[in-house]
């Protein structure tokens, strides 16, 4: 698709061992790095995405939805054998020509990675339509809640995420169909979850108030929380979500981050907008859940792939999705 003429760039914007996800829009694994980047036809027209984590679970399904649908994928992991081996499986399970899927090394927790993978994409292909932020961590399952790898979590899950859109907004084609970045997320990450959120009214309450929430706010309410897991204070005043802390407010400020940028991409004029949405799978048998979920990676990945597809005339922007429908941060 690039070699058939490039579209212009919209302006930019900025945007251990445990288990992780790394495999196209939507995942779960071991290993933290790896995405998709997908492009399309339509009319004539190219259409292209990236994401990050694709090498299996919800990723790896996703990045075979999209390349189904007809985008070229991009799909990215820091494990080259898998990645490989997953982009491979894509196009053999096709049963059909056509699929085009191809497979880059990426670790999304490396600015150097993150930027190298970005410079290929645009002498290689001009850019992306489609960016699908998957890849992440969590060390707990079941009843524990540890929080010794926090520093990881939020790195890999917020930090990493951010560090994708800064680096690939940029790169985002312009098109009718509008550009879209799609963040895997979860409801542990809801500020108002019922069994499971902020103690801090008075956070609440600015991260939920469009007036008050920043990218500060943001930066400094993770930093607080990896301050106190260092100082081993964190549990105490019931302060920060109770389930699987660490991941939850990773998740948290993934959420919040979405919302920030929505709004500063509210006013792009038509031709150039750009849709920025995250969604929650589900609980999914994949790695990360220890195969304990309760859906299919099939399923999980569904709504992912919906965003990153839906008409232009149906897109939505800053909002939070879980099976095709919103739902409130």
């Amino acid at each position: 698709w690039g070699r058939r003429g490039r579209r212009r760039r919209g302006s930019g914007g900025s945007s251990g061992g445990g288990r992780s996800r790394s495999s196209a829009p939507c995942h779960t694994s071991r290993t933290s790095g790896g995405g998709t980047a997908s492009l399309r036809r339509r009319r004539r027209r190219a259409r292209g995405g990236g994401g990050d984590g694709a090498n299996r679970g919800i990723g790896y399904e996703a990045a075979r939805q999209l390349a189904t649908h007809g985008l070229h994928v991009v799909l990215t992991s820091r494990d080259a054998a898998r990645g490989r081996d997953a982009a491979e499986q894509i196009r053999a399970a096709a049963g059909k020509p056509g699929v085009s899927v191809e497979w880059r090394q990426l670790d999304v927790t490396d600015a150097a990675s993150v930027e190298g993978f970005a410079t290929w994409v645009e002498r290689t292909h001009g850019g992306v339509h489609v960016l699908v932020n998957n890849a992440g961590v969590n060390f707990n399952r079941g009843a524990d809640n540890s929080v010794e790898f926090a520093e990881q979590v939020i790195e890999t899950n917020y930090f990493g995420t951010k560090r994708m859109i800064e680096a690939m907004m940029p790169l985002m084609i312009t098109s009718p169909h509008g550009g879209r970045i799609v963040n895997v997320s979860s409801r542990l990450g809801r500020v108002n979850g019922r069994r499971n959120r902020i103690g801090d009214p008075s956070l609440r309450e600015r991260l939920l108030n469009d007036d008050h929430l920043s990218e500060e706010l943001i930066n400094e309410m993770v930093m607080k929380f990896l301050e106190q897991t260092k100082q081993d204070n964190w549990s105490s005043g019931n302060e920060w979500p109770q389930m699987y802390t660490d991941y939850s407010i990773s998740k948290l400020a993934v959420n919040a981050y979405t919302r920030l940028l929505a709004r500063r991409l509210l006013d792009r004029p038509e031709g150039q907008k750009i849709y920025i949405n995250c969604f929650c799978p589900g609980w999914v048998k994949t790695a990360m859940t220890g195969w304990e979920g309760n859906i299919s990676a099939e399923e999980g990945a569904d709504t992912g792939v919906w965003l990153a597809l839906v008409p232009q005339e149906q897109a939505t922007i800053g909002k939070f999705f879980a099976e095709r429908r919103e739902i409130s941060f």
